[in-house]
C-alpha cells in the first residue's frame, strides 16, 4: 500500500489528497495542517466581513467530517519542521509539542504563500492586538474578527490597493468605518490599464475611501491617537492616523521547508517544478501559492492564484500515485468586485507582451452589455491586447457593472487564448444571446471588431 503524505491543508494540499484517494482508494493519505481549518476559502473572508456570508464555518469548501469520509487522514494543528529525502520522511510538532517522524513513500508539499509586509517598519512587531493586521488565514480572520467586535474602530487605514485591499476597502465601508486606502503605485488594481483602473478609483471614493496613489508606506507606529502610518507622496512625509491598520500589500511563496531539503528555486523565488509538479527530488512533489507556474504566454512565472493551486493540486495527486496528467498553464485570469463595479483581466496587457517579446497593440472599446432597449442595460468597458504579427488575442481587461456578466466574458477570452485563437476568430464564436442578456454581436466579439478595424487603419504596434 503505498502511503501518500502531504503537507498543507489549502487549495493545493487537499485537492491533491482528494484526487489520490478518488483514483486509489487503496492509497494511503496523511495531510499534516497547520492549523485546525482545512479546507477553508480564504478568498471568502471578505464578505465574512461585509455580513453577506455568515456563519464563518459556511466558508469551509468541505468540513473535516466530510474531508475524513473520503478516507484520508487529517493531522490538525500539527506543523512540518522538516523533510529527510533520503529516509523518506518528515519531521513534525504535535498539538502538544512533541516531535513525531511521519515516513511516506510520496510526499506532496502545498505550503503556499506568506503575506509580504514589504519593509515596512514596525509592520513585523506590532500585532493583531495592537490593531495591526494582515488577511492571510482563519486565525487571521479571527483576530480581524475580535479586534472590530472588542475595540470597534471606526477608522481604518489599507495599506495597498490589490485585490484583497480592494475587497477590504468595501467590506470596512460597509460596517460604517472611514476607510483610507493607501497605494505605492500611480493606481489602484495595477494589473489593469490606467484607463480602467481610473474607473475602480472613481468607483471607492464614491463610496466615500480616501485614495491616495503614488505613496510609499515606511513606517506603522502606535501613537496617543491611535495607529500612526509614515509615508512619503513626492519626497514629502505624511502621516495618516487611524484606529486600525491592515496591511494587504501581496505574498512571497513559503519556500523554506522545500529549500531546506534541497529543492531548486525558479521565478519570484519559487519552488521550481517541471508540469508534472515534480520538485526534482526523489518522490517530492509540489503545488500551489509557493511553486511557480507555468504560464501559457511567458514561461515559467509566479502567479499566485487560488484557481490555479486547485488545478496544480489535482495533478500533483494523481502523478503522486502514479499518474501522467501535465499542467497546461495559466493565462492569470483574475476577477474582483469594488462595490458596484466588476473588473477582470487575463493574457497580457501592452507592456508585459512587449517585455516578453510580442508585437502588441492594444483596443479599447465601450458597449451595452445587452440591447439597450431591454431595460437595465449598462456599458462595458474593453480593452484587448493581439499581437500586430499574426493577430494572436494576448490579453483582455474588462470593467463593468455587477450585472454586466462580466466573469462569463473574460472567462470568453481566456478560453481563447488557452486554445491560441486570433482576434478574428473570436468573431466566429458561436455565443449566446437573448435581448435582455446579450446582443447578436457580443461584447467580447465587439471588442475583437475594434481592434481588427484599428488595424486596419493604423497597422504596427503602438
Amino acid at each position: 500500500m503505498t502511503h501518500l503524505a502531504i503537507i498543507g491543508g489549502s487549495d493545493a494540499g487537499i485537492s491533491a489528497a482528494l484526487r489520490a484517494r478518488e483514483l486509489d482508494p487503496a492509497t494511503e493519505v496523511t495531510v499534516v495542517v497547520a492549523d485546525q481549518y482545512p479546507n477553508f476559502s480564504i478568498c471568502g473572508i471578505p464578505y465574512y466581513f461585509t455580513g453577506e456570508v455568515q456563519p464563518w464555518q459556511s466558508l469551509a469548501h468541505r468540513t473535516i467530517a466530510d474531508l475524513e469520509a473520503t478516507g484520508m487522514t487529517l493531522r490538525l494543528n500539527t506543523l512540518a519542521t522538516s523533510i529527510d529525502v533520503s529516509h523518506r520522511r518528515i519531521e513534525v510538532r504535535t498539538p502538544a509539542g512533541a516531535t513525531e517522524q511521519i515516513p511516506y513513500d510520496e510526499l506532496i508539499v502545498g505550503t503556499g504563500a506568506l503575506p509580504s509586509h514589504a519593509g515596512i517598519a514596525g509592520a513585523d512587531q506590532l500585532a493583531a492586538s495592537d490593531g495591526v493586521h494582515v488577511i492571510h488565514t482563519m486565525g487571521d480572520m479571527f483576530a480581524l474578527d475580535r479586534d472590530l467586535e472588542q475595540r470597534q474602530p471606526r477608522s481604518a487605514i489599507i495599506v495597498g490597493a490589490g485585490y484583497v485591499g480592494l475587497e477590504m476597502a468595501e467590506a470596512f465601508t460597509a460596517r460604517g468605518m472611514s476607510v483610507t486606502q493607501l497605494q505605492r503605485g500611480p493606481q489602484v488594481l495595477s494589473t489593469l490599464d490606467p484607463q480602467l483602473g481610473a474607473l475602480i478609483r472613481d468607483e471607492l471614493t464614491t463610496h466615500g475611501v480616501t485614495v491616495i496613489t503614488e505613496t510609499t508606506v515606511n513606517s506603522i507606529a502606535k501613537s496617543a491617537r491611535g495607529l500612526t502610518v509614515t509615508s512619503t507622496h513626492a519626497d514629502e512625509q505624511y502621516t495618516h492616523t487611524a484606529d486600525l491598520v491592515l496591511v494587504v500589500v501581496g505574498v512571497r511563496p513559503n519556500t523554506e521547508l522545500l529549500q531546506r531539503a534541497g529543492a531548486s528555486l525558479g521565478a519570484g523565488r519559487a519552488v521550481a517544478v517541471d508540469e508534472r509538479m515534480h520538485t526534482g527530488l526523489p518522490h517530492i512533489w509540489a503545488a500551489g501559492d509557493g511553486v511557480i507556474t507555468h504560464h501559457r504566454l511567458l514561461g515559467p512565472t509566479y502567479l499566485p492564484l487560488g484557481t490555479t493551486s486547485h488545478k496544480q493540486g489535482r495533478i500533483a495527486g494523481e502523478n503522486a500515485i502514479g499518474g501522467d496528467r501535465r499542467f497546461h498553464g495559466s493565462v492569470g485570469t483574475q476577477v474582483v468586485k469594488v462595490f458596484d463595479l466588476v473588473a477582470a483581466r487575463t493574457g497580457l496587457r501592452n507592456q508585459e507582451a512587449l517585455t516578453a517579446g510580442y508585437a502588441p497593440t492594444t483596443a479599447s472599446t465601450t458597449t451595452d452589455d445587452h440591447k439597450r432597449y431591454y431595460p437595465g442595460a449598462h456599458p462595458i468597458h474593453l480593452r484587448i491586447t493581439g499581437d500586430t504579427r499574426d493577430g494572436r488575442l494576448l490579453g483582455a481587461q474588462l470593467v463593468g457593472w455587477r450585472s454586466t456578466n462580466i466573469a462569463k466574458r473574460v472567462d470568453t477570452y481566456a478560453t481563447a487564448l488557452h486554445c491560441g485563437l486570433t482576434i478574428a476568430q473570436l468573431n466566429d464564436l458561436d455565443l449566446s444571446y437573448t435581448p435582455p442578456l446579450g446582443s447578436p454581436w457580443d461584447p467580447v466579439q465587439v471588442a475583437a471588431q475594434t481592434w481588427e478595424t484599428m488595424q486596419r487603419t493604423t497597422p504596427g504596434p503602438v
